[in-house]
């Protein structure tokens, strides 16, 4: 299939939901689409890191809604107050050591809570698409060497994980329950999940996750930068990467059943890197801190390796990586630079949407 190039702009004057807007991927991509002219309404709790880039963003253009996937009576009021056309289904708790502290709240949020959009968004009468974002670790990892297909099993070693795996399932049943055309009362809509691996990009200040590990550790006043498994490799990918996937598959969504199953984005299998060239690359753009590794006995279980096949985005959605691993290291730190420099937020997020729009409409 031809590469669909750039995509925001098909979302402008459509009704757009995007639920978890005040983290970290789901700020990147109501800024984007409401940039490009959707009318954008975000549901989501309140953000959980200071500094915060939806705080930081100020997105005035944008409907911001707070409230927890498991209010069921909100989210009706949600669904009937805004109708949304496109639904990108974001909220999560995505960190998997808070994981083995929170396992009820975990499952609760990512399975339970995905269960009570979808089935809220069935009296959305003018539904047409929604995709789920899941996470690489959703698969059963068994430390392959080869890429995990759409195909493989769903697994997860620890909370985070397996709730991610389950919350696949349960998307899967809903799908064929009541979005499919075989429902006994089908809901015209159609539903998709994707698979990301590492997502990195300026903004995210998230506890216990890498970048902001780095960045934290260089700008602090001893400049140390502690690793925890230098040595494991995953499938890093700017932000920007996955949500132009996200947004490619919500439009084919609205054209063709055939596309409401999984998908994987990921990079290229030359750009996973092990954390420690990651950590390198970060801090010669910054130009400070030093590196320390530390393993502690007796940590939680942590995967090894994890790659993910993307050959059918490839060849049935036309989407393909943009950005190689050192343009993705440098759009991270340059924007991290920015920001310490006092560049506004908002400026630095439209300046790397539009070098990241340009390069990606060279594809076609």
């Amino acid at each position: 299939m031809e590469n669909l190039g750039m995509t925001a702009a098909a979302f402008s004057g459509r009704r757009v939901l995007v639920t978890g807007h005040t983290g970290f991927k789901g700020a990147w991509l109501a800024a984007w689409l409401a940039e490009a002219g959707a009318e954008v309404t975000g549901y989501a709790l309140p953000p959980e890191t200071n500094p915060s880039l939806w705080v930081l963003l100020g997105q005035g253009k944008i409907r911001s809604i707070a409230g927890d996937l498991n209010d069921r009576a909100a989210l009706d009021r949600l669904i009937a107050e805004t109708d949304p056309e496109f639904v990108f289904h974001l909220a999560a708790q995505s960190l998997v050591r808070r994981s083995y502290r929170t396992p009820v709240e975990t499952f609760a949020t990512n399975v339970l809570g995905t269960v009570q959009l979808l089935d809220a968004l069935r009296a959305g009468s003018g539904l047409r698409a929604v995709v789920v974002a899941t996470s690489d670790k959703a698969y059963e990892n068994v430390e392959q060497v080869w890429g995990y297909r759409e195909t493989d099993p769903m697994g997860g070693h620890d909370p985070y994980s397996a709730s991610k795996g389950a919350t696949e399932i349960a998307t899967a049943a809903m799908r064929r329950s009541f979005y499919t055309q075989g429902a006994a009362d089908p809901h015209p809509a159609r539903i998709a999940s994707a698979r990301a691996g590492n997502v990195i990009g300026g903004g995210d200040w998230a506890e216990d996750r890498l970048v902001p590990d780095i960045v934290r550790g260089c700008l602090s006043d001893e400049g140390r930068v502690v690793l925890r498994h230098p040595g494991a490799i995953r499938p890093w990918q700017h932000v920007l990467e996955p949500l132009r996937g996200y947004m490619m598959l919500a439009q084919m969504l609205e054209q063709d059943d055939a596309f409401a199953k999984g998908w994987n984005f990921g990079p290229e299998r030359d750009d996973e890197r092990p954390v420690l060239d990651v950590a390198k690359a970060i801090i010669k753009a910054l130009g400070q801190g030093r590196i320390e590794v530390d393993t502690p006995a007796n940590t939680p279980h942590e995967a090894k390796m994890l790659r993910l096949d993307v050959s059918q985005a490839r060849a049935t959605l036309g989407w393909r990586p943009v950005l190689n691993f050192e343009d993705t290291v440098r759009l991270t730190a340059d924007w991290y630079a920015g920001w310490a420099r006092g560049t506004s937020p908002a400026e630095l997020c439209r300046a790397q949407i539009a070098e990241f729009e340009t390069l990606s409409k060279r594809q076609v």
